[in-house]
């Protein structure tokens, strides 16, 4: 079996980073993770991600403690931190938390950073199934923003052996999704750190167990893209996406230039959805800043160009109208069956996507101007005297009757 068979479709689900940063516990797990599968699995909303920092015991917001002790086995690797995951005592690591993911109905994700603990190489620890140590195959390539890890060698055998004990004891777990960060290369302008990139793949294949490979280089170079889709089944186009109009607009910008590399398998990743409440950590009532409008211009760009779709609001307290969003069947249905989609205008503020299934055809229409606006007649021409079924209200639409789109909206809509 291919590692693209792993998501034959862009895989869909909730992250902790945009609610809880680097602090999430189990009983906040629990509690997402049942709003989850009551509210939001139905729809194919199924993989459940804890983000960055599970194996620091003091983690408590969106920060890092530069150079925090970690948890970590003999053979170092990174461990869920007990005193925020109580169920990983006594050895048993994220596997009590997978078990109960996958009863929900949910598929366990994770987070990881590229690389070897930088307390492995001070302490010399040792590495499972190879006589040499940490210093033996760390490499002095580390992260700008977190200071956790080194690289590693894995132009030598046991560099690759690390890897392969890494993604070993995450299958034990459990883990059916992992997101790998830090795989920027900041020294190689635009680039990536391609041999652990590869390396992650090759253990990842090894361990036998499907596991949805997520690659966060942030942004994304596009001269890599076939080095991605040969090695990954998702990969960001974007650093770190938040709730400001300025990333939600660039975000059109690229999208449209990773369109040719979407296929089933391989899913260029807009990042993601930062509605609702968010960055909670640092207070209950940090409410997303994205209007209503943006919030449906988002939702429509990311469904057209096949972005994953995972959520980032904490999902206990969701506004129905986010919920209503997030569960429109007939949006999520063309997420799930294009077969090919390309933005066609760029003009004056205006962007349009045209986009194809087996039997339907949809049409986006984004209004990027800062005022409320009645689609030209320019556009009407070019896009034809087409009478639609607007998928978000669930009505007819002619395109040269009035169609007005808010300030920073968007139209999504089908052939009838």
């Amino acid at each position: 079996m291919s590692f693209l068979d792993f998501a034959q479709t862009p895989p869909m689900g909730w992250n902790s980073w945009d609610a809880y940063g680097a602090s999430i516990n189990e009983k906040q797990v629990r509690a997402q993770a049942e709003y989850q599968a009551e509210h939001l699995k139905q729809f194919g909303w199924d993989y459940f991600v804890i983000d960055i920092q599970w194996s620091e015991p003091t983690a408590e917001s969106m920060a890092y403690h530069t150079f925090a002790p970690l948890r970590m086995d003999q053979y170092s690797r990174l461990i869920p931190a007990e005193e925020r995951f109580p169920s990983a005592a006594n050895g048993q690591g994220f596997k009590p938390i997978g078990d109960y993911l996958h009863s929900l109905g949910l598929k366990f994700g994770m987070h990881m950073m590229r690389g070897i603990p930088r307390q492995a190489v001070a302490q010399n620890t040792a590495i499972l199934g190879t006589d040499l140590r940490a210093r033996d195959i760390a490499l002095n390539n580390i992260c700008e923003w977190n200071s956790d890890m080194y690289g590693v060698d894995v132009s030598l055998p046991a560099g690759q052996q690390y890897y392969n004990s890494l993604f070993e004891l995450y299958a034990s777990w459990g883990v059916d999704f992992i997101k790998v960060d830090d795989i920027a290369d900041a020294k190689l302008y635009h680039d990536a750190h391609k041999p652990e990139i590869a390396a992650i793949r090759q253990a990842i294949d090894q361990a036998g167990r499907p596991m949805v490979l997520s690659l966060s280089p942030g942004p994304a170079a596009l001269k890599n893209g076939h080095f991605f889709q040969n090695n990954a089944n998702m990969w960001r186009i974007t650093d770190d996406f938040w709730d400001n109009w300025a990333a939600l607009r660039n975000m059109f910008d690229r999208a449209a230039e990773w369109a040719p590399f979407i296929r089933p398998g391989n899913w260029p990743d807009c990042d993601m959805i930062p509605f609702g409440h968010v960055r909670v950590c640092y207070g209950e009532e940090n409410v997303s800043q994205f209007t209503r409008a943006e919030q449906y211009s988002l939702m429509s760009l990311w469904t057209i160009c096949q972005s994953p779709l995972m959520f980032g609001g904490r999902l206990t307290d969701l506004d129905p109208e986010i919920l209503k969003l997030l569960t429109n069947k007939k949006v999520l249905e063309m997420h799930h069956t294009l077969i090919d989609q390309r933005e066609i205008i760029d003009q004056d503020n205006w962007r349009v996507w045209l986009a194809h299934s087996e039997t339907k055809t949809y049409l986006a229409i984004f209004n990027l101007a800062d005022q409320e606006r009645q689609l030209p007649e320019t556009i009407v021409a070019q896009l034809g005297q087409q009478s639609l079924t607007d998928l978000w209200r669930q009505q007819d639409q002619h395109l040269a009757t009035n169609l007005t789109i808010a300030s920073h909206g968007a139209f999504l809509g089908m052939n009838k």
